[in-house]
């Protein structure tokens, strides 16, 4: 079975769940696709077994002998990467998106685009398995094409060691890297909140989910914050024929768990919060 678990926003606790999965004593691997916020190395502090240079973007870089400073470059940078800094051309690296017309409109052939590669991926094991997770350098781009590197790789992986549960936390929102997270999994895990942003985005991501066709689930968090929101959610939710798996209470030792680096059921195996995460987590096997 291959899981992915993604929300319509940030900061839902998708990754808190996704930890919490991965240390139930199941057959699982890894995987942290949330790229441009990876998290789940600093919960698991897998120590690296293989680094790999992952190359998804160009950046310019201005030959200063060359230049005349005629400031076409400037002119014509949309993105505002280029200025001139004690009379010189100077380029931002995390402004500059690769666009290639300030190479193409330089009159001196100054500006060269070098390809960058300062993203990785990092293959290693934690000690309930085996993970994989993608680092995108600030200014990076291309995020949906290193997601789908991580994929082919827990893949491989899970292969090789006859792990039968792949467990994929996902980047936020309905983009391009949550189309490459969801893309060919057998399941989706929509984690949510009850409030009216929670509800819109949910709305959203339920859209690009069905749109796939994929068996996707609900889960909503902390759903005691806000019973009317919550019921208004269920509600949706068997308008569109998606099944509510699970709530979960609020629960302060969720955040001191991930404090001390562990996962709820790590931290309190006993707690209701656990309890009611390894029902769901059967739920989500049998659905």
């Amino acid at each position: 079975m291959e899981l992915a678990i993604i929300s319509g926003k940030g900061g839902t606790g998708k990754s808190s769940i996704a930890a919490a999965f991965a240390t139930m004593g199941s057959n699982v691997i890894l995987a942290d696709c949330d790229v441009d916020a990876a998290n789940l190395y600093l919960l698991f502090n897998p120590p690296h077994d293989e680094e790999e240079v992952f190359t998804g973007s160009y950046k310019a870089v201005v030959d200063q002998e060359n230049c005349t400073l005629c400031r076409q470059c400037i002119d014509y940078c949309r993105f505002d990467a280029i200025a001139m800094v004690n009379n010189q051309i100077n380029i931002s690296e995390a402004s500059c998106d690769g666009c290639f017309l300030c190479s193409r409109i330089c009159p001196e052939q100054a500006i060269e685009m070098i390809q960058h590669d300062k993203s990785r991926m990092y293959t290693g094991s934690f000690r309930d398995g085996r993970m994989v997770y993608g680092w995108l350098a600030p200014g990076e781009e291309n995020s949906g094409k290193l997601v789908n590197l991580i994929r082919e790789k827990v893949k491989k992986l899970a292969q090789q060691n006859g792990l039968s549960h792949i467990i994929i936390d996902g980047p936020p929102g309905t983009g391009c890297p949550v189309i490459s997270t969801i893309t060919g999994t057998d399941k989706v895990l929509i984690v949510t909140e009850p409030g009216i942003s929670g509800l819109s985005d949910l709305k959203r991501t339920v859209e690009l989910v069905q749109g796939f066709k994929y068996p996707a689930m609900v889960l909503i968090n902390k759903y005691d914050l806000n019973p009317e929101m919550t019921s208004r959610i269920e509600v949706f939710c068997d308008t569109v024929w998606i099944p509510v798996v699970g709530k979960l209470a609020f629960d302060p030792q969720m955040t001191e768990a991930m404090l001390n680096c562990k996962s709820i059921v790590e931290w309190k195996p006993k707690s209701e919060t656990s309890k009611a995460l390894n029902r769901i987590w059967k739920t989500i096997l049998n659905f």
